[in-house]
């Protein structure tokens, strides 16, 4: 759902995927191939929240911030699900855990990951391919460039979700029996093993 708040109305790239049970309020901008998850919702209703090229925000997430404020989430910015961004910015081709919290003011470097759960406080500057983790979150050591192909990989198969969902995701009726041809996910399976076997 897509709603104009005071005027403003938000901005989305004919390429990005915006699910039919996110909400996307006000001042929001959404570059090129991003895709947004079912139950997210972005409010742009206090300031602007610009979300660039190859960014994914998954399911339940929630970006907002306080009065005021404007946050960008940098070219292929990776939300876990149920994250919250609230007022922080994310560098460059970044990972967010799922559940973490983010707050006002925090800086996420570049190619840094934040763990599942963590909770990164206020003002927070964290440097570019750092491994946060903790409730409060802790930097406990530089992202090696293993880590960083696995997770530039995995938010490739992101990127390439919104043209798959725009070809093929559509509202149906579920069937009352498994049809006797139905197709395996073995490739999908297929391109996160090689995913993992790469990393070692």
């Amino acid at each position: 759902m897509i709603f104009e708040f005071k005027g403003f109305i938000p901005v989305i790239d004919e390429t990005a995927f915006v699910h039919p049970q996110a909400t996307v309020t006000g001042n929001v901008i959404i570059g090129k191939n991003v895709y947004i998850g079912p139950g997210c919702a972005l409010r742009g209703d206090w300031g602007q929240i610009i979300i660039e090229d190859g960014c994914n925000v998954q399911e339940n997430c929630t970006i907002h911030m306080f009065p005021g404020k404007s946050i960008v989430l940098q070219e292929g910015a990776h939300v876990g699900h149920g994250a919250i961004v609230h007022g922080a910015n994310l560098g460059k081709n970044c990972l967010i855990g799922m559940n973490a919290v983010l707050m006002d003011d925090a800086e996420i470097g570049d190619e840094s990951i934040i763990g599942a759960l963590s909770f990164v406080s206020a003002k927070m500057k964290i440097p570019k391919r750092s491994l946060v983790v903790g409730n409060p979150a802790k930097i406990i050591k530089e992202v090696t460039d293993e880590m960083i192909e696995w997770k530039t990989k995995g938010t490739q198969l992101y990127q390439a979700l919104p043209k798959e969902c725009h070809e093929t995701l559509r509202e149906v009726e579920p069937l009352r029996k498994i049809e006797a041809n139905r197709p395996s996910q073995d490739s999908l399976y297929d391109t996160w093993e090689s995913i993992k076997n790469d990393k070692g």
